[in-house]
């Protein structure tokens, strides 16, 4: 037998109390632990909305009695009512109440069938490695894009330089024409075998080639054979900055393409005017020049029987099994979103449809390691959409969306 003085029993009862209330506060089902203050033991409770008070017994009794339904946050009797799961190791969310006790776990941690025949495994912790391994994933493929971005903008960043060359070789390409006028009879036998082809073709194409040109062409096919070659290029194209360096290998076949030959039509489109024009300079290739490597480029996709080829800041074509090449756009601009200005492509200005407008191509740019022309969708007539993943289009993230904080 203890004896007590009274102040002493004064004080154990208020702390018996306290305790009491404490402790049924903490068993309140279905309350996430920002809202636990609303739901301290007292006499009474007061609707989270303000509508009613109610005795604090009247909490969980599988009665509603709140029109918002929070004093029935762990039971099923309120038609509005929401059940937190605390889902330890995942994310917590809500579930509508009419799902507790229902027979069906719908929280990872089984919280919301407390007093059903349910008998449900807590799968939180392999659900939460699941989504930490797959966010991993991501934040690690993001670095390595990141990495291979800074990679190709020093890339494009040399080739860049390398065109500004090619405008040096043009000038130079101009004083030889002078110095090879002589020479025009034999740039007359190529017009000459030139139309003969094109008669049997499209002859507009020729309509379009003007007579500086063919000579040009004319000037670096040493032999009349119709094609440019690299060792052509070697010996006709020096650097105006240093004529007396011969060019590379690779710098030959660099100013032919990536190829070994080059004919007429080719060196039209495609030398000719980056000699003269210098359009590569004029297009935006981004703050850091970061798609500048994509110039020059062609990425193919076969879909249903058709070869799309997409080269960027040129065109974008369509190539049937038969051979029959349509054109989907031509380069136009980029397509600024509220997120990226740098994340779509609009190719505009393709063959005309059969019942009337022009084709075209919207090209939507994703992150990822390698770079590749991923799918081709055309969701309406005549205008396509196809997904392009390159490492270019990866963007440093100043907040990553992680997990909760109670994982």
């Amino acid at each position: 037998f203890i004896m007590v003085s009274p102040d002493m029993r004064f004080h154990v009862i208020i702390a018996a109390v306290f305790w009491f209330g404490f402790v049924d506060s903490r068993k309140i089902k279905g309350i996430s632990s920002s809202y636990k203050r609303f739901y301290r033991q007292r006499k009474s409770f007061l609707c989270i909305h303000g509508s009613k008070i109610i005795p604090f017994e009247q909490v969980n009794d599988d009665y509603c009695d709140c029109d918002d339904g929070s004093d029935e946050p762990g039971t099923s009797a309120c038609p509005r009512g929401r059940f937190y799961c605390t889902n330890l190791g995942f994310r917590p969310h809500y579930i509508p109440s009419s799902r507790v006790n229902d027979g069906i776990c719908d929280c990872c941690d089984a919280s919301d069938e407390y007093n059903s025949h349910a008998h449900c495994q807590n799968t939180c912790w392999n659900l939460g490695q699941r989504e930490r391994a797959y966010v991993a994933g991501q934040m690690r493929t993001l670095d390595e894009g990141l990495q291979l971005k800074q990679q190709l903008i020093e890339e494009g960043l040399l080739l860049w330089r390398e065109n500004r060359e090619l405008q040096q070789v043009a000038e130079d390409l101009q004083i030889k024409l002078e110095e090879h006028r002589r020479k025009k009879h034999k740039a007359d036998r190529l017009k000459e075998q030139t139309l003969k082809g094109l008669q049997a073709g499209d002859s507009s194409l020729f309509k379009r080639q003007n007579s500086t040109v063919i000579s040009t062409f004319q000037l670096l096919d040493s032999n009349n054979d119709g094609s440019i070659t690299v060792d052509e290029v070697q010996a006709k194209v020096a650097l105006v900055h240093d004529e007396e360096r011969v060019l590379s290998e690779d710098e030959a076949v660099a100013l032919l393409g990536g190829g070994d030959q080059m004919d007429l039509t080719k060196f039209q489109h495609t030398l000719w005017d980056i000699l003269t024009k210098g359009d590569s300079v004029k297009v935006n290739y981004g703050p850091d020049w970061e798609f500048l490597f994509l110039n020059s480029q062609c990425y193919k996709l076969n879909v249903y029987g058709y070869t799309y080829t997409l080269c960027p800041f040129n065109q974008v074509t369509q190539k049937s099994t038969a051979g029959t090449e349509v054109s989907l756009g031509r380069w136009g601009m980029w397509a600024a979103t509220p997120k990226h200005q740098y994340s779509q492509m609009v190719y505009e200005n393709g063959e005309p449809c059969w019942q009337g407008g022009s084709r075209s191509t919207t090209v939507t740019l994703t992150c990822g390691t390698e770079t590749a022309l991923l799918s081709v969708k055309e969701p309406s007539k005549c205008q396509y959409i196809m997904d392009f993943q390159t490492p270019v289009a990866c963007q440093p993230v100043l907040k990553q969306r992680g997990i909760h904080s109670e994982l």
